[in-house]
């Protein structure tokens, strides 16, 4: 469990533990003879203004822990992905797929991710589903398709493609 999520349960647990306890100082106080509907009302409104801020805030961090917690989970699905394919050269997207339990598309949209945080280079056939890693550099020189040898095009930042087999090449 990350961080923010701890300290959102904790507040959630102070300002609920707040709450009981004040629900029976006033309930208690309430009974006796010398209490009015007006202290009551007053003692209800000064509870709620203490215990509001604190379930607020218990709410936030809990939310935003769960979303950090996400982001982090996405991240490490990157890194394994992006550890995969370097350490192999070339993995077919399927087995990731099969690997990383995930989908093709899941493992088409973190390719396209880790292209656009410029961390990934290398080359990818999506009709021959085979991922392959390569060195930038020697990406840069390239004038002709490594897959069926037609010339290639610029088609976004840091990627470029034959028009004839669809092959994507991603430059870090």
């Amino acid at each position: 469990m990350n961080q923010g999520r701890l300290i959102g349960i904790i507040l959630l647990g102070v300002g609920f533990g707040i709450t009981v306890l004040a629900g029976l100082f006033l309930a208690v106080r309430s009974s006796s003879e010398d209490t009015t509907a007006l202290g009551t009302v007053l003692g209800a409104g000064l509870a709620f203004v203490i215990i509001a801020p604190i379930i607020g805030a218990g709410i936030y961090f809990w939310v935003k822990g769960g979303q950090e917690a996400e982001e982090e989970s996405t991240m490490e699905k990157q890194r394994q992905l992006l550890d995969i394919v370097r350490s192999r050269g070339q993995v077919t997207v399927e087995d990731m797929a099969m690997e990383m339990q995930s989908s093709v598309n899941q493992i088409q949209d973190m390719v396209h991710q880790l292209v656009g945080l410029q961390v990934f280079s290398g080359y990818v056939n999506w009709d021959d589903g085979i991922l392959y890693s390569a060195e930038a550099s020697n990406l840069r020189d390239l004038k002709e398709c490594e897959k069926c040898g037609a010339p290639i095009e610029l088609v976004g930042k840091g990627v470029i493609a034959c028009k004839f087999c669809g092959t994507e090449y991603f430059l870090a």
